[in-house]
């Protein structure tokens, strides 16, 4: 081989230090997986030694590790996750991206739709950064999350991908409208409708400027200034017109709803999902079982709001009502799941900082849902909800390439879904913190291991010598990394120019006049 170079010195640096996020662009061309093992989230089952070969965004190829090998295209990127459990990226089917908690009553008002979907874009970003490569996103102004979505699909910001409501639709003076203004201003959010003509005339509104599922408020809410959450808002009239509609253009509907009265009238009218559902009862529960209705119903919250909200932020009547709500909301959402209502995997993100989104697993736990129950909430189910189960919820040819990998086994410790090092969304790696990996272009690469005496060690096909300015790179940050971890440096050795450095786990994949891929910022 002859004399090669490093590329992208200043951005192979911080892949040497160990900074900040990690990310690999996609290179176009065929990805092959390794994975240590492959959680087959219909089964339970653990499959050792898995990988998946993933062309155009979507796996191609899911099996046993030398089944697929053997027949991989040469010139493959290779992604080795040998040490890890490999899970479906992850969905959350109701967020907001577009909101924050920490600005809310009066502070509202003063965000303009713009501002939003920008905001969206940070929350978009820290939501895929905890494996969550799918999400429902019900309710954001000004079709705030519509923006958001395109933005996302077209390559201009960082996120997951986005099924979106637009402005969730409510009558006057519920969960939905600003009540706190007073008369004078003549002010209603976008999305209110009341009669039978005017729901219908929302719905097609909605659905006209981009909205994929018709979010309804049938209660109020403990977010919302002078509703009840055990209160109806909607005749049946009414909620039964919208439903009709909505189903006639093709168009599911979640239904936002805590107290009983709404939550039969949603059930009845033939709505998809129940929002919260915190106050149901044992007719509730057999209404929701007999129509197959799912539930969505965001638990951790009821754990983390409660104790974190405190004025000016959240208003004194919202923090009182959700303290209120909050033991009640276990016991009855605990009864749904041992009676196996459907469920299916929701934050309300935005209700708690976005990227926590993780901590809903061990909640869904908490109230008696098997570690598999949650993962398959996030996943199999939510991918169902969202009419999406041949898109994305699993891994199998066909679907996306939506993966993540953790160090350790979930259905032994779902916490551990908490902190995601690994995401890969459509075939293109956007996050890798993990301590070790190995990245190379499949068969052709040779690598150095540093030794505890400080020497390098070079093994692959190649057998060459590395360069000197390896060797003065080791030595310069060799205080820097711990000499026993397994840290590589990969040469290519199809050229002279084109190599990289990969150390703790960032995958550096060299490419001519283009910086190793190691981080989006």
């Amino acid at each position: 081989m002859g004399a090669a170079r490093v590329v992208g010195c200043s951005w192979g640096l911080l892949c040497l230090l160990g900074w900040g996020t990690a990310a690999a662009a996609g290179t176009g061309g065929p990805v092959l997986v390794k994975a240590g093992q492959l959680l087959d989230v219909r089964t339970g089952i653990l499959h050792a030694k898995q990988a998946l070969l993933i062309e155009n965004e979507r796996s191609k190829e899911v099996g046993p590790e030398a089944q697929i090998l053997a027949h991989a295209p040469s010139g493959a990127q290779l992604i080795d996750l040998g040490g890890y459990t490999v899970l479906p990226g992850f969905i959350d089917a109701h967020t907001h991206l577009t909101y924050r908690v920490d600005v809310a009553s009066y502070a509202w008002l003063g965000v303009s739709a713009p501002r939003e979907a920008l905001l969206g874009a940070r929350h978009a970003k820290a939501t895929l950064m905890a494996g969550f490569t799918t999400v429902r996103n019900l309710g954001a102004r000004g079709y705030a999350d519509v923006a958001l979505r395109d933005a996302i699909r077209d390559g201009d910001v960082i996120g997951p991908r986005m099924q979106v409501s637009g402005p969730a639709i409510g009558s006057t003076g519920g969960h939905m409208d600003s009540n706190l203004l007073p008369y004078a201003f003549r002010y209603s959010e976008e999305g209110i409708a009341d009669g039978r003509e005017g729901v219908i005339r929302k719905v097609r509104e909605v659905v006209k400027y981009g909205s994929e599922v018709v979010k309804v408020a049938v209660t109020g809410g403990f977010l919302s200034v002078g509703t009840n959450p055990n209160g109806g808002q909607y005749s049946d009239e009414e909620l039964q017109a919208l439903v009709a509609e909505s189903k006639r253009l093709g168009k599911p509907v979640a239904a936002h709803a805590h107290g009983t009265v709404g939550i039969k009238q949603a059930v009845r009218a033939g709505v998809d999902s129940i929002e919260h559902g915190t106050e149901l009862d044992d007719e509730c529960i057999q209404l929701m079982k007999s129509r197959g209705t799912y539930l969505v119903p965001t638990v951790f919250l009821w754990s983390h709001f409660p104790e974190n909200a405190r004025p000016p932020e959240v208003p004194q009547e919202q923090a009182e009502k959700a303290r209120e709500m909050a033991p009640s909301a276990k016991r009855n959402l605990a009864k749904a799941v041992k009676a196996g209502v459907k469920i299916a995997f929701g934050t309300d993100s935005s209700v708690y900082p976005h990227g926590m989104n993780g901590h809903e697993f061990g909640a869904l736990v908490e109230l008696g849902m098997s570690p598999l129950g949650s993962i398959q909430a996030a996943t199999l189910h939510a991918a169902d909800l969202l009419r999406w189960s041949d898109r994305v919820g699993e891994l199998k040819p066909g679907l996306y390439a939506d993966l993540v990998a953790v160090p350790s086994n979930p259905l032994l410790n779902v916490r551990i879904l908490e902190n995601i090092p690994f995401v890969m969304k459509g075939g293109e790696v956007v996050k890798d913190q993990r301590p070790s990996a190995t990245c190379a272009p499949h068969a052709t690469s040779s690598f150095a291991v540093p030794q505890e005496d400080g020497t390098l060690r070079t093994h692959g096909p190649t057998g060459v010598s590395l360069l000197p300015i390896v060797r003065r790179l080791w030595a310069t940050f060799r205080g820097a990394v711990d000499a026993g971890a397994a840290a590589r440096v990969w040469l290519d050795d199809t050229s002279d120019v084109d190599g990289a450095i990969g150390i703790y786990g960032r995958p550096c994949v060299g490419q001519p006049a283009r910086r190793p891929a190691c981080a989006h910022s």
